[in-house]
């Protein structure tokens, strides 16, 4: 089975940052494109960003481009999304997704809460 673990969220000030870690096992990762999502409170999912299977290109969303990184290790099994100059708006629920998320079928994990204030 497809297991997805999220760590990293927090609480951190406006122009702070965080790293996001996902540890994934039950599927051959190094050949998965991986995503992440988030969702704030009472609003729908938004799809934050995409990497390549051997992590060649990358894909963000206009309202985090310039200020997330994502980038994986596949000798770990492991993919990250690095948050810099954080605003409150960027405040929810993060999750990976084995895939690049843009598909609501996408496999995610339980979620790592990322709360800027």
């Amino acid at each position: 089975d497809v297991q997805l673990v999220e760590s990293g969220g927090g609480l951190v000030q406006p122009g702070g940052s965080l790293r996001l870690s996902c540890a994934a096992s039950g599927f051959t990762f190094r050949s998965s494109f991986m995503g992440w999502v988030r969702q704030a409170p009472g609003k729908e999912v938004e799809w934050v960003s995409w990497i390549s299977s051997l992590g060649g290109s990358t894909a963000y969303a206009n309202s985090v481009k310039g200020r997330f990184t994502i980038s994986r290790d596949n000798a770990r099994n492991t993919l990250y999304l690095q948050l810099t100059n954080l605003k409150t708006e960027d405040t929810a629920m993060y999750y990976c997704t084995k895939g690049s998320g843009l598909s609501s079928q996408d496999p995610r994990g339980q979620g790592t809460q990322v709360t800027v204030s």
